[in-house]
């Protein structure tokens, strides 16, 4: 008997053996068919979308351009927030920047009201230490021309902390706009201490090209774009440094910047107006019509009118001007009506299309508020056309006089001052001035170019030199010099 119970054991025992190795072999078998499955493969998380108007709130808050569509689903949803936590002093700050630069890029001054109200709305709900409400607000007074407020609410930001970068940016576009070329470098050396990157590089670039340092600010912005996070912030970029090819008279070079910054925006209507302005230059004239076209029909700005109606009074084309001119003055009460400054580009409109002694009214207001390079020079030839020579000089000489700021290298500069100074029987320095002119930009403007090239036939006297294959030019001299005085 315990024979056979032991062999019975045994066989049990072989039974189990086998019944298990078959589990686990068919477990194997099993898991690797369910492996063949794609429902059954291990879970991969797919990629996290970012939440709508994520990437306009980055930046926004850093203080660089963003995309409209992104902008639209920032305001929509800082909106929604603060009408549900009405407290949030943080929301009412993003939303009000949100609408600064929604108001900035479709060019509607409608958006600084609300803009203002969402900034205070942010300051009475937290009075104290708000320095996001305190930079909205600089950005607020930049964008509307009112420079003094600017650098009140900028000079606040900062105060709150020197070590804050995004306090400098606007409080630089402020000293700028106050002719207060010194400050503005002065708050750049010390942004420039604190951080660097595409923002920085950007803002660097606008004081190097206002102090003359063309060289500089062409390498700032070309490291700002290769920086930028967003196809928007890189348009931005390319699109100014299009504006300093066309300021130096390289077309090609001008027309390519420009177009690669609309192919990575659609919306950046400053580049559309830039290529209208160059396709013009090129003799592409519908070209340049339709480019215009497009950048005021999604951007109605008063410049690009005006820019717009010269081009077509220089084709003979004076009805259609006045259609551009008429539409200038419109924008120009709609932007009155949000709180926008529009009062330079007004008197430069009057000095040449309209009321000379108006233009001066409307420029000296202007001169008192904000005596930067650009007012300096409107007012001198405002008052040039108005038919006072003598005061006309004293103002378009610190437009173009290093020693009193102007050290931007502009070819509508030299020419207000050669056309006054040959007015006033000073031959020589307008024929230098004139000549320096056709230098800088021979494309500058169609009207007052054919203007310019007439005046120096009449002076007369020795022709223009071209600078000889090699030789520095006046840029390569003053950049040089100021590398090594560092």
């Amino acid at each position: 008997m315990e024979k056979q119970a032991e062999a019975a054991g045994r066989a049990r025992g072989r039974r189990g053996r086998r019944l298990l190795v078959a589990a686990v072999a068919g477990c194997a078998v099993l898991g690797g068919a369910l492996a063949l499955w794609p429902w059954q493969r291990p879970a991969v998380r797919p990629p996290v979308a970012p939440a709508p108007g994520a990437e306009a709130l980055t930046a926004v808050t850093a203080g660089v351009p963003a995309a409209l569509p992104d902008l639209a689903a920032l305001i929509d949803e800082r909106e929604a927030l603060v009408r549900a936590h009405p407290g949030d002093a943080r929301s009412w700050a993003v939303l009000g920047v949100a609408y600064v630069e929604q108001g900035r890029r479709t060019a509607d001054a409608g958006n600084y009201p609300r803009a203002e109200q969402a900034l205070r709305t942010s300051l009475k709900v937290l009075p104290q230490k708000n320095a996001a409400a305190l930079d909205g607000m600089a950005a607020l007074a930049n964008a509307r021309r009112d420079f003094r407020s600017a650098r009140t609410w900028g000079e606040a930001a900062l105060k709150l902390g020197a070590k804050r970068w995004t306090a400098y940016p606007p409080l630089i576009d402020a000293y700028t706009g106050l002719g207060d070329y010194k400050a503005a470098k002065r708050t750049l050396d010390r942004l420039l201490d604190l951080r660097t990157g595409a923002a920085v590089q950007g803002v660097a670039a606008a004081v190097y090209r206002d102090r003359g340092y063309r060289e500089d600010a062409a390498a700032s912005l070309s490291d700002a774009a290769a920086a930028a996070a967003q196809p928007a912030e890189q348009a931005a970029y390319l699109e100014r440094a299009g504006e300093l090819a066309w300021e130096r008279g390289d077309l090609d070079e001008a027309l390519r910047l420009f177009q690669a910054a609309v192919r990575l925006d659609p919306d950046q209507r400053a580049a559309q107006a830039g290529q209208g302005r160059t396709l013009a230059a090129l003799g592409r004239t519908t070209e340049a019509l339709n480019a215009y076209r497009v950048a005021l029909d999604k951007q109605p700005c008063p410049q690009y009118a005006l820019e717009l109606g010269e081009l077509y009074e220089s084709l003979g084309l004076e009805q259609a001007a006045r259609v551009e001119y008429d539409l200038l003055r419109t924008r120009a009460a709609d932007d009155a009506a949000g709180g926008m400054d529009d009062e330079l580009v007004l008197g430069i409109f009057e000095a040449d299309h309209g009321d000379p002694r108006v233009a001066v009214r409307r420029l000296r207001a202007e001169w008192q508020r904000q005596p930067g390079i650009e007012v300096a020079d409107a007012l001198g030839w405002a008052l040039h056309r108005a038919g006072d020579d003598k005061e006309a000089l004293k103002f378009v000489t610190i437009a173009t006089d290093r020693a009193h700021g102007g050290g931007v290298r502009s070819a509508p500069y030299s020419y207000h001052r050669g056309m006054i100074e040959q007015e006033m029987d000073l031959s020589a320095p307008a024929r230098r001035h004139l000549q320096e002119a056709l230098r800088i930009n021979p494309y500058f403007s169609p009207l007052a170019v054919p203007l310019a090239r007439q005046a120096l036939a009449a002076l007369g006297g020795p022709p223009d030199e071209p600078v000889p294959t090699g030789t520095p030019s006046e840029d390569d001299v003053d950049n040089k010099a100021r590398r090594q005085t560092r």
